[in-house]
């Protein structure tokens, strides 16, 4: 296939799934990097993906502004703040690939026990741990956001437990992120990743951006909110 149309067709579908994520289905998130670097360098890839992942949020966060839990954004916070800067620090150390490799496995156990404990029908009792333990989940999570956008799983390990309403789940994450990726701005400004070139194609993605969070919500709110820890 042409290399620019590869790029287009992976942009779309990594943006499109960034939208779901963005709109309320946040454990396909991380997909779309790993989509991204299918057609272009992961690097600039990371850098087109950043301002269209800030624009998403604030779709997200307008459409849920009433509905989030600022416990959970106040222990988990600055912990992703720790987590960006030392994503930063080690960037050039760390293999986009294993965070995102290590994050799958781990993403795929997570998932598998918590679908194991609802089908099973075993009791899943509220996350009652310390807020230290949230503070390195939000380490985790600001780390992994950093080096390849990928946030969502360590948030949502902490943050699933608890069993939180639908939509001050979906609020809560919405505005978790929103900051993280505000968070992550300077460190690729001063690695020089906002040239024309990837701020062009950035632009040129917005409509599919907005269109794809819009259809997130869409979609969130025709689920049953019993079924959608399921889901997610």
């Amino acid at each position: 296939m042409n290399p620019e149309i590869l790029y287009y067709v992976c942009a779309v579908i990594a943006v499109f799934v960034a939208g779901l994520a963005k709109g309320g289905f946040a454990g396909v998130g991380a997909l779309a990097m790993p989509i991204m670097a299918l057609g272009v360098d992961p690097v600039r890839g990371a850098a087109i993906l950043l301002p269209i992942l800030i624009l998403q949020d604030a779709v997200g966060v307008w459409v849920y502004r009433r509905t989030w839990d600022g416990s959970i954004l106040k222990v988990m916070l600055p912990g992703a703040a720790v987590g960006i800067g030392l994503g930063w620090l080690f960037a050039a150390q760390v293999s986009e690939t294993a965070v995102l490799g290590a994050l799958g496995v781990i993403a795929i156990l997570f998932g598998l026990q918590r679908l194991w404990a609802e089908r099973g029908n075993a009791v899943v009792l509220p996350s009652d741990s310390p807020g230290w333990v949230g503070f390195l989940f939000g380490i985790a999570s600001g780390f992994t956001s950093q080096i390849a956008h990928a946030g969502s799983p360590p948030f949502q390990m902490w943050v699933l437990p608890k069993r939180l309403p639908r939509d001050t789940l979906v609020g809560t994450t919405a505005l978790a992120f929103a900051a993280m990726n505000w968070m992550k701005m300077p460190a690729y400004a001063a690695l020089g990743q906002f040239t024309s070139a990837n701020l062009l194609a950035t632009a040129i993605l917005v409509p599919v951006a907005v269109v794809s969070t819009l259809a997130g919500v869409a979609l969130v709110r025709r689920v049953d909110p019993a079924r959608f820890y399921t889901l997610i």
